[in-house]
């Protein structure tokens, strides 16, 4: 892959402003970013140990009986790692990697021009993969099974359909929504992985290596710091690196140390616990304007100036899995970490939090 071949001469502007910094998902210029320090290969890769063992496992049978592997099915939230599997994957089979997404594919047509122009032994990584339209998702299921695509000819009663041979390759599909994946699909993947979020220790070690990468002294317990607000996840554990380092260049003396992870993280609203601005307004609305709840979404997100969808994909899933909000049949409510996280007075059995 090209983006691996040098670094980006600069890393600064990629990752968005302060309302993007804890957000697992990322835009073009992020991903140009991220490509800089991306691990080329699996034992590179930091985290995910369970995973990376079997998977290779997988690779080293297939290279030795100098066979494409089975296709490869990577699910888990945004910002583990998915993409990087994929390009790792392609790199330690010695082959070249194409890319695309389910979104990119409305067409069968559009999924057999790509399929068409492999070659043999080639990966192909399909990001977003339960997006794909039904009619892809058909052609699909036979180009794994058979290595074969049907190509229709002529239109109407005299439309015919000829089967092409395609040279053996490797599907690598990604899903933050495995669920949604149609079960013959999912069968036809012969290794799957889920991703989980990464340990603090594990994201310590991720930025030492970034930090290398990017030729900034990091000290350990700024790195420490830093991993502890990350959410869990690499990207954003990255990305709050490069906003670090910022703040060291511009106001401080260049050095990553624990002062200046701190004060760079304060400007950019990032807390101890890794929550932003929309995450403690969602907080705040509930315990002080609704004393705890039950609050339904839209009256949850009129209160805190956002759509309703941004509350609900962006802030809520890290709130629940912190346990600070809870969602109920009557509404969202605030859970006693809630109330201590904002310096409240948890209410008492009785109250409204818990009618």
């Amino acid at each position: 892959m090209g983006a691996f071949d040098a670094l980006p001469e600069d890393l600064t502007d990629a990752g968005g402003g302060a309302d993007s910094l804890v957000r697992a998902t990322a835009d073009e210029p992020e991903r140009a970013a991220e490509a800089a320090l991306r691990p080329r290969r699996l034992d590179e890769f930091v985290g995910q140990r369970v995973v990376r063992d079997q998977l290779s496992l997988v690779l080293e049978a297939a290279l030795g009986r100098g066979r494409a592997p089975d296709h490869v099915l990577l699910s888990g939230p945004p910002g583990l790692g998915k993409t990087t599997l994929a390009m790792i994957i392609a790199a330690e089979l010695g082959t070249s990697l194409r890319v695309t997404s389910g979104p990119a594919i409305q067409h069968a047509g559009d999924l057999a021009a790509v399929l068409s122009s492999l070659e043999e032994g080639e990966v192909l990584f399909i990001d977003e993969i339960h997006r794909l339209a039904r009619p892809a998702e058909e052609l699909l299921y036979v180009a794994m099974e058979d290595f074969r695509v049907d190509v229709v000819v002529g239109k109407g009663a005299g439309a015919s359909a000829i089967p092409l041979s395609l040279p053996p390759f490797t599907v690598v599909g990604a899903t933050t929504r495995a669920g949604l994946l149609p079960a013959p699909l999912r069968d036809r993947f012969g290794f799957t992985g889920h991703l989980d979020f990464y340990a603090d220790d594990e994201l310590e070690r991720v930025l030492v290596r970034s930090a290398g990468l990017l030729d900034v002294p990091l000290d350990a317990d700024a790195a420490a710091e830093i991993a502890s607000r990350s959410r869990g996840t690499p990207r954003i554990a990255n990305r709050l690196l490069r906003r670090v380092r910022d703040w060291a260049q511009v106001r401080g003396d260049g050095h990553l140390h624990l002062p200046a992870a701190r004060a760079a993280l304060e400007v950019y609203e990032v807390d101890q616990r890794g929550l932003d601005r929309l995450d403690r307004a969602v907080l705040d609305a509930l315990c002080r304007r609704f004393g705890g709840g039950p609050v339904g979404l839209t009256t949850l997100a009129v209160a805190v100036g956002e759509e309703p969808e941004t509350v609900e994909t962006v802030a809520e899933p890290f709130l629940v899995r912190e346990g600070l909000v809870g969602r109920t049949p009557r509404g969202r409510v605030a859970l006693a970490p809630a109330w201590e996280h904002l310096g409240l007075e948890v209410p008492v059995p009785g109250g409204t939090l818990f009618d």
